[in-house]
């Protein structure tokens, strides 16, 4: 048995090439860091089930570190991926859980969208940060603290570069969607737009981003589009991981994921307001409609007053 386990949660993709590359992004962190016992899973679209992955990682070790291999924290990190290291808690009561955070905008990420930019101006013909509008594209949530952090990124890009025009755009669930944030660009005179798609690996979503984009180059003739790459397998992803588990290992104050035990959480379920945890009894043949239109909203400023304890 392993003093502990660390165990990566990915999202899942109808995509099977999605599901892959975060496979293989797992197999190149082992290498980063041989020294760690590394498991994987999805929260859904995948045979490898966070109940499973969950079961696996405590079956021979003494303390699971749970690593989202998300972006934002919405209703999956909020609420589901809370409620299946419960339900580990029952099963494996001498096993010590413990749940870091996602990946967050952060200097990590940062570099990576700068780095982003920087190949889509390198791209263009005349490339002129006046007349070029950045559109930083998220999934989108019902969860406003998990747009606020696309918000806050795009803010920050636009403090670190030339660009006078920096907006967020959302693929999904809320607002403005793609077109109509290129129409805005448009309307304020740019005629250059780089689109910059704030995702982890490949999956549907980015499949129909690349459609979207073509559409556009017919709809605007005048404009000139560039759409650069997710993040897949930048080193900052990896040093984002490495120190979130570092700061669980040496108990850091903002090391553990407040969700995780939270009051509020445990109310909503009750309540009916809950994920939907998919465990292995589920069948994961149901129709999403996309990759996740169906996100939670949780506010989730500690401590929360006025529910039970």
């Amino acid at each position: 048995m392993t003093l502990e386990t660390i165990l990566l949660v990915g999202h899942g993709s109808r995509e099977k090439s999605g599901n892959d590359e975060i496979l293989a992004f797992a197999e190149q962190w082992r290498q980063r860091q041989p020294g760690w016992s590394i498991e994987v899973c999805f929260i859904e679209f995948s045979d490898l089930t966070l109940s499973q992955g969950l079961c696996r990682a405590a079956a021979h070790a003494r303390r699971v570190i749970v690593v989202p291999l998300i972006l934002n924290a919405a209703g999956h990190v909020k609420m589901d991926i809370p409620q299946a290291i419960d339900g580990a808690r029952l099963k494996f009561p001498q096993v010590q859980f413990l749940y870091a955070p996602p990946l967050s905008a952060c200097e990590h990420l940062l570099g990576v969208v700068k780095r982003r930019l920087k190949t889509a101006m390198q791209a263009l013909d005349m490339p002129d940060p006046t007349t070029t509008g950045v559109l930083l594209l998220g999934r989108g949530s019902s969860d406003r603290h998990a747009n606020g952090e696309m918000a806050k990124m795009a803010r920050w890009l636009m403090e670190e570069s030339d660009h006078e025009l920096v907006d967020v755009a959302f693929t999904g669930i809320t607002w403005p969607r793609l077109e109509k944030a290129v129409q805005r660009h448009s309307l304020l005179g740019m005629t250059q737009v780089a689109v910059l798609p704030y995702y982890l690996f490949n999956g549907t979503l980015v499949e129909r981003i690349k459609r979207q984009v073509e559409n556009l180059k017919i709809q605007y003739p005048t404009i000139r589009f560039v759409l650069t790459d997710y993040f897949g397998f930048e080193r900052e992803i990896f040093e984002v991981l490495e120190q979130r588990v570092g700061d669980v290992k040496r108990g850091a104050p903002q090391a553990l994921m407040a969700c995780d035990g939270c009051k509020f959480r445990e109310f909503a379920v009750e309540h009916g307001q809950g994920g939907h945890h998919h465990d292995d009894a589920v069948p994961h043949g149901h129709d999403h409609g996309h990759e996740h239109p169906h996100d939670h909203s949780h506010e989730h400023a500690h401590p929360h007053t006025g529910v039970p304890s």
